[in-house]
C-alpha cells in the first residue's frame, strides 16, 4: 500500500526503517480504507516514518518498546512547527491506536476470547435474523458487554451455560441500581431479555430465562418533552456565520430539522438524490419504523441547502449530503457528530440545555405546530409516528388550549 504514495525505491527502502517497518504498510491501508485523501494520507505517513527512523536512533528497536513518553520527546523537537507538530501528532495517534488494538487482541485470555466470539456471534444474529439497525445493534452489544463482565466477576471460572434464575434477579439489582431513571432502568431489563432469548435460541443455556426479567412500567404520558421557543430556534439558526463551508453546513442541517422535524439516523443518511427540488420535497428512507415517508422542503431550508450543495460542501464522489469537513472527509457517521453540532451552535448564543440534539427540535417544532392548533395527525405524520398517541405528548405543552377547555374548581364560581 505504501507504493501508492511512494514510487521511487529509496523513499520506499527509508520509509521502512525502524521499529515502525511491519506496520507501517498496514497504517497506510487503514487511511485507504478510512477514507483519507491522498496528500494528507501521504503527509502522515511521512510522519510516521520520521518517528520510527527517530525511534531508531533513540535506541528503540521494538515496537513494543514504543510509549507515549516517547512520542511526546518527538513532539517536543525544537524542528517542529507548531502545524507541524500537530498533524504528527494526529499521525502518530493513529499508530498507538493501531498498536493498542494488537496488544489487546494480544493479551486477550482463553475466556476474554470466547466472550468476544460470543459477541461477534450476537451481532450476527442481530442484523441476520432479527435485522436490527446498526445503532440498536451497538446498545444491545454493549448491554450484553456488561452482562457478561458482571458475570465473570460474580461466578468467575463458570460458564455462560451455568445462568440461572437467581443471576438473573441479581444482576436485575445491579442493573437498575446504577440507573438514574424509570426509562434508563426499563431500557436495561429490555437489554438483559434480548440478551437471554438469544443464549437460549443459540442453546448455550437450556431455558429461556428471559422470563425472569422484571419489568419496569413506563407511563408515556408522565413527562414533558424537552424543546426550545420558536424565537430561540430562530436565533440560534440565524446566528450562524455562513462565510465558512462548516457554517454552510451547519445552517443548513439545522434548518433542515427545525422545519421537518427529521431524526439523527434520517439527517446522516440524506442522499443528494433524496431531495426533489422541483417538489419541494424530501424522501426519507429507512426510518426508524422502517417505512418511507416525505417531508415537505420550505423555501428558506431549500435556500440554505443549495447553498452549502454549490458552494460549502466538499468536491467527493459520497452520495451522503452531510460531511466532515476535516480529513478524511466522509459522511457523519456518528449520531454523537451531529448532536454535538446542535450542541455547539446552542453554547454560543448562551443555551445549554441538559440534553442538546437534534430531538431537541424535532421537539420544539411539534410543540410549535400544537401551539398553532395544527391537528395532531398532522404533526404525527410529519414527525413520522407510528402511533397518534406518541404525538398526544406535546399536547401537554400547549396551555392556554388547555385552559380553554380545563373543568371549573370544585365550589369555586360558575
Amino acid at each position: 500500500m505504501l507504493n501508492r504514495y511512494f514510487k521511487y525505491p529509496g523513499v520506499l527502502q527509508r520509509m521502512q526503517l525502524g521499529p515502525l517497518r511491519g506496520v507501517i504498510d498496514t497504517v497506510a491501508d487503514d487511511f485507504e480504507r478510512a477514507g483519507y485523501t491522498y496528500l494528507s494520507a501521504k503527509r502522515y505517513l511521512s510522519v510516521i516514518a520520521s518517528f520510527s527512523r527517530y525511534a531508531l536512533k533513540s535506541g528503540c528497536v521494538r515496537i513494543r518498546a514504543i510509549d507515549r513518553g516517547l512520542v511526546e520527546r518527538f513532539l517536543r523537537r525544537s524542528s517542529l512547527s507548531c502545524s507541524a507538530a500537530h498533524n504528527a501528532r494526529s499521525a502518530l495517534g493513529h499508530v498507538l491506536r493501531h498498536l493498542g488494538r494488537e496488544a489487546r487482541a494480544a493479551c486477550l485470555s482463553a475466556s476474554e476470547q470466547r466472550d468476544a466470539a460470543l459477541l461477534a456471534r450476537f451481532e450476527t444474529y442481530l442484523r441476520d435474523v432479527r435485522g436490527l439497525e446498526a445503532k440498536s445493534r451497538e446498545e444491545l452489544l454493549r448491554a450484553a458487554r456488561r452482562t457478561i463482565s458482571w458475570y465473570r466477576q460474580a461466578k468467575p471460572h463458570q460458564s455462560l451455560a451455568r445462568f440461572s434464575a437467581q443471576d438473573v434477579l441479581a444482576y436485575a439489582f445491579y442493573a437498575t441500581h446504577r440507573s438514574t431513571s424509570h426509562r434508563t432502568r426499563s431500557a436495561a431489563m429490555s437489554h438483559l431479555r434480548n440478551f437471554l432469548r438469544y443464549l437460549h435460541w443459540s442453546a448455550i443455556c437450556r431455558e429461556n430465562y428471559a422470563r425472569y426479567v422484571p419489568r419496569v412500567p413506563i407511563w408515556p404520558m408522565a413527562g414533558i418533552p424537552d424543546y426550545l421557543p420558536w424565537d430561540d430556534v430562530r436565533r440560534v439558526i440565524g446566528s450562524i456565520d455562513v462565510s465558512d463551508p462548516v457554517g454552510k453546513r451547519d445552517r443548513a442541517l439545522l434548518m433542515l430539522v427545525a422545519t421537518t422535524g427529521m431524526r439523527n439516523a434520517e439527517i446522516r443518511r440524506l442522499e443528494l438524490g433524496d431531495i426533489r427540488w422541483r417538489e419541494g420535497e424530501v424522501h426519507l428512507r429507512q426510518t426508524k419504523n422502517h417505512r418511507d415517508r416525505v417531508v415537505p422542503l420550505l423555501p428558506e431550508a431549500s435556500s440554505a441547502l443549495s447553498d452549502y450543495l454549490l458552494h460549502g460542501r466538499p468536491q467527493t464522489p459520497e452520495r451522503r449530503i452531510f460531511l466532515c469537513h476535516h480529513p478524511p472527509v466522509r459522511a457523519l457517521r456518528i449520531s454523537g457528530t451531529v448532536s454535538a453540532i446542535v450542541r455547539r451552535r446552542l453554547a454560543r448564543i448562551g443555551i445549554r440545555p441538559a440534553r442538546a440534539g437534534t430531538h431537541l427540535l424535532r421537539h420544539s417544532l411539534a410543540t410549535q405546530m400544537v401551539r398553532q392548533e395544527r391537528p395532531v395527525k398532522e404533526v404525527a405524520d410529519l414527525l413520522g409516528h407510528q402511533h397518534i398517541d406518541t404525538t398526544a405528548v406535546y399536547v401537554k405543552v400547549a396551555l392556554p388550549q388547555l385552559a380553554m377547555v380545563a373543568l371549573p374548581f370544585p365550589g369555586g364560581a360558575a
